[in-house]
């Protein structure tokens, strides 16, 4: 009786992996891997392009791999959908939101998780807030900065200098 492909295949032993690289079973990856941030609903994103740059909002709907729906009521940002290109995932996600949430049900969610406030006390909104009050210094305040700075250096220069001698 002459043996099938199948019946060949099932007959054979098993081919171990040729690299720890190949998945089998028992490697399989149970993380996300090297993506800490996922598209979902109710994460919350930094918008870095167009009207509304630099200002946050929260994903409501995902229309495909290109786009999403977002709305900011708190940070008035209309609601539109766009570019993943001109988004960027923070951390913050809004838990159990629910998909295509109304604008006044989605600033409910906000003010009760607080993500404004959230959003303030993460390093990536201060760096911003100080880049932004840094652009909008002028002339004579940026001369201000560099006198106080100076002076702060020379008192710090001082203190080290007694430190040394008191070691020595």
């Amino acid at each position: 009786m002459p043996v099938t492909p199948i019946e060949q295949n099932e007959l054979s032993p098993a081919k171990p992996p040729t690299s720890e690289l190949e998945p089998t079973p028992t490697n399989w990856p149970t993380h996300q891997g090297t993506f800490k941030r996922l598209v979902e609903v109710g994460r919350v994103v930094l918008v870095t392009h167009g009207e509304d740059a630099n200002k946050i909002a929260t994903i409501v709907e995902i229309v495909d791999h290109n786009r999403a729906i977002i709305d900011g009521p708190t940070t008035d940002v209309a609601r539109q959908v766009i570019s993943y290109k001109n988004l960027v995932l923070t951390d913050l996600v809004v838990k159990r939101l629910p998909r295509s949430v109304g604008t006044k049900a989605l600033a409910k969610f906000l003010e009760k998780e607080q993500v404004v406030e959230a959003w303030q006390k993460t390093a990536w909104a201060k760096k911003l807030e100080a880049r932004s009050r840094r652009a909008a210094m002028s002339d004579f305040e940026r001369f201000k900065v560099m006198r106080l700075r100076k002076q702060q250096r020379s008192i710090v220069e001082r203190q080290v200098a007694l430190l040394k001698k008191e070691r020595a």
